[in-house]
């Protein structure tokens, strides 16, 4: 596994449900958008990779809840990196509220790269990165 990667983030009100908690959807935005950085992170521009075709795609998300997050709740994502298989990469990832240092989210990420024509492969840049 990869070093741990962290961002902070706050919750903002309008990700809260009429139950006044974070609608579970959004979760998955903390997560992804803590991915993103984290290639930024590594020198990988998600932006330039697609331009050159290598489009990285989630292929599945295993994503256990323990806790909710509500309005104002300031929160860690982390992320790691793990090897699946030759063309497979994983992001090991979880959400922990800074208050009290509990486990909201814990969540495994699948994914890949494939090319123009939908086909996977690993160019080196991904290949090192994992």
């Amino acid at each position: 596994m990869s070093e741990l990667f962290q961002i902070e983030f706050k919750v903002r009100d309008y990700e809260c449900d009429m139950q006044g908690i974070v609608n579970n959807a959004n979760y998955l935005h903390y997560l992804e958008h803590t991915r993103h950085e984290f290639l930024h992170h590594i020198g990988l521009d998600f932006e330039k990779l697609t331009r050159e075709g290598i489009l990285l795609v989630v292929k599945r998300i295993e994503l256990d809840y323990s806790l909710p997050l509500r309005s104002g709740d300031s929160f860690i994502v982390d992320c790691q990196t793990q090897r699946i298989s030759p063309l497979r990469f994983g992001f090991i990832q979880s959400i922990r509220r800074l208050e009290d240092n509990k486990s909201i989210a814990t969540a495994r990420v699948i994914g890949t790269a494939i090319n123009r024509l939908g086909r996977p492969f690993l160019p080196p840049e991904i290949d090192q990165a994992f």
